[in-house]
């Protein structure tokens, strides 16, 4: 089936609407982080930069690292743009640009977002690697796509919301697993991890400027949180989306991000740079192994 020009927005230079790459430009190993600023962080260890390009908050790289060919991309922050970035590397992959019909042939991205966070429980030192195993979606952005009870976990979403006497203005949160190829590739070097991807930073995950919380005893309540081992380990605002949509159109994904912040211990390290530098330097190496 073609897809209408006003569902599938193809620029006058052949590439994807907000992104800015054309297919021949992605990668089939993507690394996604919020701030543009960070992808240059990736571009000393390309041996050859292929291509680079930068739209809106979208800035970008491709290029060859240990004979591995790897796209850098920027997301800028929350759910809401990775309802834009998912859906457009997807069609750079899976969507033929000139007929605008779906490929006979199914092309699975690796993605990986690397980013920051908040820790939630007191064994969770700052500057750990947190490999987000289980995503927590109080984005609510899954609920707009069909079928989305067949990709989340339902009873752990049940039992979530009683234990949290969860308020039905709020929309209903969603558990998902990230992709088991990707966990065994990095558990070896990261903290396992049960992820909140929270709609904004400060009333969503549990921060009291002036405005008062709707739940005020919102954290410590996640915070004592238990199914069979497993309890909600941090705060960050991209990566249940990124599961999710992936789960959705057939990708292999998962979100790892770097302690800077500890909700429990009321810490935080604003020199956290360094640290992320080692970061990206792990989810490159890490890459050359898929």
């Amino acid at each position: 089936m073609r897809i209408a020009e006003s569902e599938l927005i193809i620029n006058s230079d052949g590439s994807i609407f907000h992104l800015h790459i054309r297919p021949e430009q992605l990668a089939q190993n993507v690394i996604l982080v919020g701030d543009p600023g960070r992808v240059a962080m990736f571009k000393p260890y390309f041996e050859r930069l292929e291509c680079e390009g930068a739209s809106r908050e979208f800035v970008w790289a491709t290029g060859i690292y240990k004979s591995k060919r790897i796209t850098a991309l920027s997301t800028g922050i929350g759910t809401d743009n990775i309802d834009i970035v998912m859906t457009e590397l997807d069609a750079l992959a899976n969507i033929d640009f000139s007929t605008r019909e779906v490929k006979p042939k199914h092309t699975t991205l690796n993605i990986v977002r690397l980013g920051t966070c908040g820790a939630l429980q007191p064994e969770i030192p700052l500057g750990a690697f947190v490999l987000s195993h289980i995503s927590v979606g109080f984005d609510g952005l899954l609920n707009w796509y069909a079928h989305r009870e067949e990709i989340t976990n339902a009873d752990m979403e049940k039992n979530f919301m009683e234990h949290m006497n969860w308020p039905k203005v709020l929309p209903t949160p969603y558990f998902i697993h990230a992709s088991q190829k990707l966990i065994d590739l990095f558990s070896d070097s990261t903290v396992r991890g049960m992820t909140i991807s929270a709609p904004g930073f400060y009333g969503p995950q549990g921060r009291v400027v002036r405005q008062q919380l709707a739940m005020p005893n919102m954290l410590e309540d996640i915070e004592s949180y238990r199914y069979d081992d497993r309890k909600i380990t941090n705060f960050e605002m991209e990566g249940s989306a990124i599961a999710g949509i992936a789960k959705h159109l057939g990708h292999e994904a998962i979100t790892v991000c770097c302690v800077i912040a500890h909700r429990y211990l009321k810490d935080a390290n604003t020199d956290y740079k360094p640290r992320v530098a080692q970061l990206v330097e792990l989810v490159m190496d890490k890459m050359t192994e898929l």
